[in-house]
């Protein structure tokens, strides 16, 4: 048994029936490169099955405290029953682009059941009318939850059932046999609380103590933000009120060579700046054909990874978050660009001074049901049309940069989708694949019912960088 940690936690705690919090990875396949170019549902189990050991995730499940009086514990399961996990369903014709992203909204929108290993896949058939795609291609929709993985661990669960060759290998056994473990007894956890609350304050002492000469650096460094740009909160917009259970999901696909031009419009620009600017633009242009564009910058909250090169195998979130303005106010979209990187510049000064892994590790002593009864009130709280901490989450997951294969069929096009919460509406995520680069977006159906629209905007935004270079 290992524990979570209070950041995993969070995840498990804050779930809403409407609002669930798991990440999900999309992938279209070319089935033609696979053994007789044919990909059968049995053979994608007989993949799967051994390399089940490649990731812990697949066949842990959370055993909870009662009355959440400390985090949750992840063990083996010893019912787990990989047909459960892996479904199969088909698109009816003719199985367009847009069937293919309502169906995975829908499959995005159903919690996962919390009760069994955290994670769902969908093997979905009928994808013979996507542009750019070939007649016969399949799907596979694999839902995760964010308590078990962070965006970069993500990758790696996805990696371990590809191959980087369409020859279908077996990967070697591991080097002790799979045990499950027995579900832990009431008295058991309860005890292991006890144990955990005699041992906090003196963890807790210990990071105060790394955290003082950052906090001071930090206040130095927030002084001098406020003498250049005053601190303001993020505008009132139509995706910071409380959520439906209906999600919509839609990704825009460009080339990774056009951000090299785009980065050098502005000295020091990154990717990332690249990524916020071109969505600031979309939410600019959307928000002002619905006559909603406020007159202060849309602000968005970046999950920065702090996972060290000898934690990837581990299980959970490792991120801390910085937050950075959209400059939704700048038409220009040079001046845009040049906005964003000043802002993420500041941002990254500010998390550096603290030290992002000492604020992620500050979440580990916050009890369960505390960190559940702040949520439900966040959410209670939260009304379209006030003002808010910030208006949308970008995150970063970047994918390989040579093509992956399942059961032989060759991955062609790679996205992802994300939770949206009471009060955050939407999410964007900006992934690559190959010479892919990609922008793709999760929000609220009530709050968005015209993804392709939003998409419109997406794309609009990028040429008009793309354009001024």
């Amino acid at each position: 048994m290992e524990q979570l940690s209070g950041q995993d936690a969070s995840f498990i705690y804050s779930e809403r029936g409407h609002a669930p919090t798991h990440i999900t990875s999309i992938g279209i396949y070319d089935q033609s490169t696979a053994p007789d170019g044919l990909v059968t549902f049995k053979g994608i189990l007989g993949e799967i099955e051994p390399r089940l050991h490649l990731a812990r995730a697949f066949r842990q499940k959370v055993a909870r405290v009662p009355s959440d009086l400390d985090h949750p514990w992840w063990v083996e399961d010893a019912n787990f029953d990989l047909e459960y996990h892996v479904r199969h369903i088909a698109l009816p014709k003719p199985g367009d682009w847009r069937q293919f992203c309502i169906q995975v909204a829908r499959i995005h929108a159903r919690p996962l059941d919390l009760s069994r290993p955290l994670w769902e896949m969908y093997v979905i058939e009928g994808l013979d009318a996507i542009d750019g795609v070939p007649v016969g291609a399949f799907g596979l929709v694999t839902k995760i939850h964010h308590a078990a993985v962070d965006g970069m661990s993500g990758v790696e669960m996805i990696t371990a059932i590809h191959t980087q060759t369409p020859e279908l290998e077996i990967p070697d056994p591991p080097d002790v046999p799979w045990q499950p473990d027995d579900d832990p007894s009431t008295i058991d956890l309860l005890g292991r609380a006890g144990v955990n609350a005699l041992t906090v304050p003196r963890r807790g002492l210990r990071l105060a103590t790394k955290m003082v000469p950052g906090a001071a650096r930090a206040v130095r460094v927030q002084q001098r933000q406020r003498e250049a740009a005053p601190l303001a909160t993020a505008p009132a917009s139509r995706f910071n009120g409380p959520v439906s259970p209906h999600r919509v999901i839609d990704a825009c696909f460009f080339e990774f060579a056009d951000l090299k031009p785009m980065r050098a419009l502005v000295p020091g620009a990154t990717v990332n700046d690249v990524a916020l600017s071109v969505l600031g633009g979309g939410l600019r242009q959307y928000l002002l054909d619905a006559a909603e564009l406020p007159d202060t910058p849309l602000r968005a909250m970046t999950p920065v990874s702090v996972r060290a090169d000898t934690e990837k195998e581990a299980l959970g979130n490792q991120v801390s978050a910085m937050l950075v303005s959209l400059a939704t106010d700048l038409d220009d979209p040079v001046e845009r660009l040049a906005a964003v990187h000043a802002s993420t510049t500041a941002s990254k000064e500010m998390t550096e001074a603290i030290g992002a892994r000492n604020l992620t590790e500050l979440s580990q002593f916050a009890p369960g049901a505390l960190i559940g009864l702040g949520t439900r009130l966040a959410g209670q709280f939260s009304r379209t049309g006030t003002a808010t901490a910030v208006n949308t989450v970008v995150t970063n997951v970047p994918g390989p940069r040579q093509p992956l294969y399942f059961v032989g069929a060759e991955l062609v096009r790679s996205f992802g989708a994300g939770p949206v919460v009471d009060g955050m509406g939407i999410i964007n995520i900006v992934g690559t694949y190959i010479d892919q680069f990609v922008l793709s977006f999760t929000a609220d159906r009530e709050m968005m019912p015209d993804p392709a629209h939003y998409a419109s905007c997406i794309n609009d935004s990028f040429h008009a960088l793309q354009a001024a270079t």
